[in-house]
């Protein structure tokens, strides 16, 4: 992976994964996938969302590694995985579902963590056999399941068709975003993060950015616009967490409160004063923390059953 593609020191630098593979979508689309940490440990599975790669969950990826399997994907067109003509709900779901027959053997569950599109990908997901096979518990993180440019904040305006209108245009724009800059350090810090985020998170997630493809962006913000998966979002049965920032202008919390509701086994919403939508940069640790009693309560015990009845 490029340098440009991430910062190359600190926290927010990619670990060098124990291996890495490919996994096979159903209509073809090949998918960079990386594994991190010991085999047999308990095994979480990371999806990243719109415009990011695997480096955006480096924080997450180096805590964790210690003590689990940590399996990463680029998303279908982002990071390291090709371009593909096919951008949909389903060809996410349809991806995830391959990322887990790779990495997972028969039956044995996981914890799944989304971060925007990749929560989306979860819900997406949920109704299928093979996730259900899979999925011992999820993490929702800064997402949403429908109205999602209706109810975005980026543009400062009154709720309204103007200012959905506005912000259809922002967000799907074809312009490429050009080098990280001091002026696009601000503005991306401005769209997508809160106001005390460091200088290093903010240079992290806009080398992430601004490396993802200008078609790729925008071929996914037309998915984003029209995205109505409320109905998903009543089939994820298994346990779910949700995590948000207040001062998130990209998935408000109005979203994480909706999916609260709507989830059938909510088992922890968690809110956090003043951070924006990049919460597993902002909030790197609690992610990390969320992720591990996920871990612990849904998929440790069974692995301990597992070995008990064997």
């Amino acid at each position: 992976m490029s340098r440009l593609m991430h910062v190359a020191s600190g926290p927010y630098a990619p670990p060098v994964p124990a291996r890495e593979l490919t996994a096979v979508s159903a209509d073809g689309a090949r998918l960079h996938v990386e594994v991190h940490g010991p085999d047999g440990a308990p095994a979480v599975v990371l999806s990243h969302g719109w415009s990011c790669s695997t480096a955006f969950w480096a924080a997450q990826i180096r805590d964790l590694a210690a003590d689990h399997r940590v399996i990463a994907y680029d998303q279908r067109g982002h990071g390291r995985s090709p371009a593909n003509p096919v951008c949909s709900a389903d060809a996410l779901a349809d991806d995830l579902e391959a990322v887990l027959a790779a990495t997972l053997a028969p039956g044995e569950k996981a914890v799944l963590a989304g971060h925007s599109m990749g929560g989306m990908t979860l819900m997406a997901a949920a109704g299928r056999d093979r996730f259900r096979e899979h999925a011992g518990a999820v993490l929702l993180c800064s997402t949403g399941s429908s109205r999602l440019v209706a109810e975005s904040l980026v543009v400062p305006m009154r709720a309204g068709r103007s200012r959905t209108w506005l912000t259809r245009k922002v967000l799907g724009s074809r312009a490429p975003l050009g080098p990280v800059t001091p002026v696009a350090r601000r503005i991306l810090k401005y769209a997508t993060m809160g106001p005390g985020s460091a200088p290093g998170m903010v240079e992290a997630c806009a080398r992430i950015v601004h490396a993802c493809p200008r078609k790729v962006r925008y071929a996914w913000s037309h998915v984003l616009d029209t995205l109505d998966l409320d109905h998903r979002v009543r089939e994820l049965s298994v346990p779910a967490a949700v995590v948000v920032g207040t001062a998130d202008r990209m998935t408000p919390v109005v979203h994480a409160r909706s999916l609260v509701a709507a989830l059938p086994n909510c088992v922890g919403s968690t809110e956090l004063p003043g951070l924006g939508h990049m919460t597993p940069v902002e909030a790197p640790a609690l992610v990390a923390t969320r992720i591990r009693e996920l871990v612990s309560t849904y998929v440790g015990s069974q692995r301990i059953q597992q070995k008990e009845g064997a």
